[in-house]
């Protein structure tokens, strides 16, 4: 039994306590869940995808969702309802809803990292703009995802806006370094198959997911700092149509273990999803475009182009340079939504004379002005400076010491 209506079905004619204390509300909302991952398992299977499984495991934790009439929030307080006969749940918050009491719809209750969160959704008006002001559906630009600069942004009048991602691969990078150090640190103390592990253990566990967590929140952070920082700068330039090239195809390309490693790191669907949703909100639309050949195309004579190893696209059939992710933000302006690979781009691309440089991820540590992670020992010298010598005479005669050494001298102590 999988489908959502049967589980429901079956719920009812189980009666109260089936679910413990949960009410109706919050356990069909986990009949959901667990509806929704079953056929989405069984589409990736039925599309290839061996790697697929079906939701079997027993899961202690799983997010409860609760709509709009059937909670109460009061100040810092959320009334949660649980089931007939028991008392209601009431969960204190750390900080206020960002959000008006009337513009919620519904909350999700749910533990990532070893933290209780409340997840608030809540219906927001798109912004107005006064005339003259807002974006224009004419103007269009274009955005070119990658690692280096999780946006680069290409607008109609020469203006372009690169935003560095190297902070957060710093964070990934950093991450990855301490919880392989930490496996190593406590490999000795890990418990074999089958075997119990200890109170230390147990400690250790709970300290990985909390630092798990933190690492997570920090780059959704930053995800959602280099989204707005694109919106705010759309929105100071009146675009009112953003192309956004989707690389996704590249996840399904292996690529060996280190490199699929940095893709999965990249969150493509996210970056996508954060600025729909905030373009959306300030009253800009968002296309998908292809992206095939936007950084390996000349745009002056249309020809393709090596790869750069760098972030300088070069020509060497007309001799043309600039900055390659730019030049791919130009380009995906000019494709048509919908397009094949092979889309021809009439329009000649814009390229940008102006470029505004931004930084994601003031929140992650050593993200300053000295662009240093604290958690990186200090680089200590490596080796030695060695012998002092003398200056070089003059030109003409030769390097090499003759007579006594002036830095080692063998006369009597304090004679000249």
């Amino acid at each position: 039994m999988a489908g959502y209506q049967e589980l429901c079905r079956e719920l009812a004619a189980s009666g109260p306590g089936t679910f413990g204390e949960l009410d109706s509300t919050g356990a069909r909302s986990v009949l959901r869940r667990f509806s929704d991952a079953w056929f989405a398992a069984a589409k990736r299977r039925k599309a290839g995808d061996d790697s697929a499984r079906f939701p079997r495991r027993r899961r202690g934790l799983v997010p409860v969702r609760w709509y709009h009439g059937t909670f109460t929030v009061d100040g810092r307080r959320v009334r949660i309802p649980s089931a007939r006969g028991t008392c209601p749940l009431w969960v204190r918050l750390a900080r206020d809803l960002p959000y008006p009491v009337e513009q919620v719809r519904s909350i999700t209750l749910l533990s990532e990292g070893g933290r209780l969160f409340l997840d608030v959704t809540a219906e927001i008006p798109v912004a107005t703009y006064p005339p003259g002001v807002g974006p224009e559906p004419g103007r269009v630009a274009g955005v070119d995802l990658g690692i280096i600069h999780p946006y680069a942004v290409a607008e109609p009048d020469g203006a372009g806006l690169l935003v560095s991602g190297r902070a957060v691969r710093a964070e990934h990078r950093m991450h990855l370094a301490d919880t392989k150090a930490r496996r190593r640190a406590v490999a000795r103390r890990a418990p074999k198959p089958g075997q119990r592990g200890s109170r230390r253990w147990r400690q250790y566990r709970r300290r990985a997911r909390l630092v798990q967590g933190r690492h997570r929140r920090r780059v959704r952070q930053a995800q959602h700092e280099a989204a707005r920082t694109v919106v705010s700068w759309a929105v100071g330039q009146r675009v009112g149509v953003l192309h956004v090239g989707d690389p996704r195809g590249v996840l399904d390309i292996a690529a060996g273990r280190r490199h699929n490693l940095r893709l999965r790191q990249w969150q493509i669907g996210r970056l996508i999803q954060v600025l729909t949703d905030k373009a959306t909100l300030a009253g800009i639309t968002v296309r998908l475009v292809d992206e095939r050949g936007t950084s390996s195309t000349c745009p002056a004579c249309r020809r393709r182009v090596p790869k750069p190893r760098g972030r300088t696209l070069s020509c060497p059939h007309c001799r043309f340079s600039g900055h390659r992710d730019l030049v791919a933000a130009a380009m995906i302006a000019t494709r048509t939504p919908g397009g094949g690979p092979t889309t021809p781009t009439t329009a000649v691309p814009v390229l940008p004379g102006v470029v505004t440089h931004r930084r994601a991820g003031r929140n992650l540590p050593g993200a300053g002005r000295s662009r240093r992670d604290p958690r990186r020992p200090a680089r200590a010298a490596r080796g030695s400076v060695g012998l002092r010598r003398p200056a070089p005479p003059p030109s003409g005669e030769s390097l090499a010491l003759q007579g006594e050494d002036p830095q080692h001298p063998t006369g009597t102590p304090g004679e000249r």
